[in-house]
């Protein structure tokens, strides 16, 4: 009798489990202070507008720093980018805990402190992810994107339910506890050993900086996948929302708001462990449409729910259906893009993925502050479905993936 052979593990690569622990810290650090901040701006303005804000303020760092990110990414270590890139988010998160402790901080140098991890964040999400590909063998790429998207919804679930609980103990306690995870994560990237020698250092020409967008716009693919998570989830988004429905609708305190954050993490966590294990291997096209067009239905049911468990179920069900998309666009991303162009394709990357996140905020907060949170949030569920449908026609070719190769 033959077993089948077992399928290799990413995590037992040490430089990949140095970098998906790193990851996981990072992430957790963010979403902790995340927490905190948005409670604590609605507190102070009790202004959906000022919410929307807090998105704008991280989004537009990433617009004016994306060419110079993705030609850093190239040309340098990456290991030494990310690890700089977290020791200023240390800084910026301590230094929030500090201006709350000393009663100095206000909404204005909340929000710039904000841009600050906005910026650094800018430039340690592309090095990440063009860093993973080379930790890793080829095949196990989409299983190594799998495990990443399970580091990003790991700490996505503990970190906000943990924020909400340490601001409940103290406004200052979750900014520290988060300076000091930065700073563990920054010693795990640290510790990865090189994978490879000095990139060359030539001076670059103008159009160098914008090759990673031409690189996308010549591949319908990347810029079909890419352009889908844009609009999808700039209209999809209600995170900025959260601290309305925990305080407003539902009525629950900071460790309620922590819940709500938590819950689409945990529906994604269960999807990405279950993609690691058990990855996508036929009609890729039709799952990622299938996940976009759930993710716009369970928007929908979270923004007309008044009842706690209902809404919880509805977040679950949208991390889920977004974790599956995630995963497929990552990969298709990774697995096009030759390693030489990885960085500034990664950059592009983060661009649309981070515009989408931060200004579909900004976009939920704008919204809820001329028509209320609930029309904000339903109005972005339509939109996604909307987007999804029309995608479907615009960018055939996606629909007919099958696999990831060939």
């Amino acid at each position: 009798m033959h077993l089948a052979p077992r399928a290799p593990s990413v995590l037992g690569h040490r430089p990949f489990a140095l970098f998906w622990f790193s990851r996981v810290l990072s992430t957790l650090a963010y979403h902790m202070q995340a927490v905190a901040v948005g409670w604590q701006v609605y507190s102070l303005t009790g202004n959906a507008f000022y919410l929307g804000l807090v998105g704008l303020a991280q989004f537009l760092p990433m617009i004016f720093l994306t060419l110079l990110v993705g030609q850093a990414a190239d040309r340098y270590d990456r290991r030494v980018i990310a690890g700089v890139c977290q020791g200023v988010e240390s800084v910026a998160a301590a230094t929030l805990a500090l201006g709350t402790l000393a009663g100095w901080l206000n909404v204005d140098r909340m929000l710039a402190l904000v841009a600050i991890t906005g910026a650094a964040r800018a430039f340690e999400g592309p090095t990440m992810s063009a860093l993973m590909p080379t930790l890793v063998p080829r095949e196990l790429i989409p299983r190594g994107s799998a495990w990443l998207a399970s580091a990003n919804q790991t700490s996505q679930i503990v970190g906000p339910a943990l924020g909400g609980l340490l601001y409940g103990v103290g406004a200052t306690v979750p900014y520290a506890t988060a300076s000091g995870l930065f700073l563990v994560a920054t010693a795990l990237v640290g510790a990865i050993p090189g994978a490879r020698g000095a990139r060359p250092r030539e001076p670059v020409p103008l159009e160098s900086f914008f090759s990673g967008m031409l690189f996308i716009r010549e591949h319908r693919v990347l810029l079909g996948v890419l352009s889908l998570d844009l609009f999808a989830v700039l209209l999809g988004g209600a995170t900025a929302l959260l601290p309305i429905y925990a305080r407003d609708i539902l009525g629950i305190g900071p460790w309620g708001l922590g819940l709500l954050r938590s819950a689409p993490a945990i529906g994604a966590l269960s999807m990405s462990v279950a993609l690691a294990r058990h990855p996508l291997e036929r009609r890729v096209g039709r799952t990622m449409f299938g996940a976009v067009i759930v993710f716009g239905l369970a928007t929908i049911v979270f923004g007309a729910s008044t009842h706690l468990l209902l809404s919880l179920v509805a977040l679950c069900v949208l991390g889920m259906a977004d974790v599956m998309s995630v995963v497929i666009r990552y990969s298709l991303v990774q697995i096009q893009t030759p390693d030489a162009m990885r960085g500034r394709v990664s950059a592009a990357f983060s661009l649309f993925t981070g515009t989408s996140n931060q200004l579909g905020e900004f976009r939920a907060g704008v919204f809820a502050a001329l028509f209320g949170a609930v029309p904000a949030v339903l109005i972005g569920g339509v939109g996604t479905i909307v987007v999804a449908t029309l995608w479907m026609s615009l960018f055939p070719e996606l629909r007919r993936i099958r696999a990831f190769e060939g």
